[in-house]
């Protein structure tokens, strides 16, 4: 599957990559070189949409409302709140495997809170590491999306994958997946919107996946005394894989400044 950009035209895959002054500058600024944005600390960044393509494993935990981490109450904009269920929030884990073809190509691992604003479900990004400062740089301007660095080790074989992320070789998470059957035919495309809080601005992204949804059997680690560690030792509810899958991530975004 090809991916091109937001105008049809085949996307630099992952555009200058290098020592982050190689864009220069000290605003959000567009570049003249390649269409790409600066960053406050220099690094550069493709405009919205992105276009991404690659693989996704997730599993949902019920967490008691009480043990969710405090800096969730930091992410969560003016007048959303979790999506509570018998006293427990739905929180997902994911690692994502973006390949080259898209606009960036890098790994990532979250954690997303279900959440309600009125009657709409968002999603709200409580935790997130990738291994790309652009899309750490990026993600933040563009989304409010908390992300930070951190290093991964992937394999995948047939239908087994294996990832772990660590920062300063301390390990964040884990799992030990294998793909199951398809759950549906074609190409489902589902849209979703994160909404998020971050540096006095509330911002909400309205984003398109297509993929092929698979059943997936998952076994996840996470380091008690990390910050992913209201997971540690849980059940998933479920469990879902996301192969050869299309995701447009930033359709429409609107901000507001962060009030309570």
């Amino acid at each position: 599957m090809a991916f091109t950009g937001a105008a049809g035209v085949p996307a630099p895959a992952n555009g200058p990559r290098g020592r982050p002054d190689e864009c220069g500058g000290h605003v959000v600024r567009q570049n003249e070189r390649s269409g790409w944005l600066t960053s406050p600390s220099g690094v550069c960044y493709p405009p919205q949409p992105w276009q991404l393509g690659g693989t996704l494993v997730a599993s949902v935990f019920r967490v008691p409302v009480r043990e969710l981490p405090p800096v969730l109450a930091e992410r969560v904009p003016e007048r959303t709140r979790p999506v509570v269920v018998g006293g427990a929030a739905l929180v997902a884990a994911a690692f994502v495997h973006y390949r080259p073809g898209g606009v960036l190509h890098y790994d990532e691992v979250l954690s997303c809170v279900l959440v309600r604003s009125g009657t709409r479900p968002r999603g709200t990004i409580a935790h997130i590491w990738v291994d790309s400062r652009q899309s750490r740089a990026g993600g933040r301007e563009l989304w409010g999306i908390p992300k930070e660095l951190a290093d991964f080790s992937r394999t995948a074989t047939g239908r087994e994958i294996t990832v772990e992320s660590t920062v300063d070789q301390q390990v964040i998470a884990s799992v030990r997946a294998r793909l199951g059957p398809r759950l549906l035919p074609g190409w489902p495309a589902v849209p979703f919107a994160t909404a998020q809080r971050l540096d006095g601005t509330d911002t909400v992204a309205h984003n398109l996946v297509v993929g092929r949804p698979r059943l997936l059997r998952a076994q996840w680690t996470f380091a008690e005394a990390g910050p992913l560690g209201h997971l540690a030792g849980r059940r998933p509810v479920l469990s879902l894989a996301l192969t050869n899958a299309s995701i447009t991530f930033g359709l429409a975004t609107t901000r507001s400044a962060a009030r309570r």
